[in-house]
């Protein structure tokens, strides 16, 4: 499969199941196409590596762990910000990731 569409892909399946509650799903879905460019020195990569660890902390509190999973959330902020000097294809599916993590965080951490 192409690179760009596996892309798209797994951000469609995150977003789904993000939204379904299985939250380790979801983090295999990205890490599919995040793990074999991993040592890559890229924004992007680095992008979707902070959405994994978004993921991650929901897990976290789904078992009942609250602590790692604001400092998981924690590092899903810090890379957050790289979305704004992003030029990618891919932009309009990673603000849809952003949507639906904002939404779940709300959910789960009662911001």
């Amino acid at each position: 499969m192409e690179r760009g569409r596996a892309m798209e892909e797994a951000c469609e399946a995150f977003i789904r199941l993000i939204e379904a509650g299985e939250y380790y799903e979801a983090h295999e879905a990205l890490e599919a196409v995040w793990y074999p460019r991993r040592f890559e020195d890229d924004d992007e990569m680095r992008l979707v590596k902070g959405f994994i660890n978004a993921s991650v902390a929901f897990e976290l509190i789904r078992r009942g762990r609250p602590a790692p999973a604001a400092k998981t959330w924690r590092v899903y902020l810090k890379y957050r910000p790289l979305m704004e000097g992003l030029s990618s294809p891919h932009l309009p599916y990673y603000r849809r990731v952003e949507a639906a993590l904002d939404e779940r965080y709300e959910r789960l951490f009662g911001a």
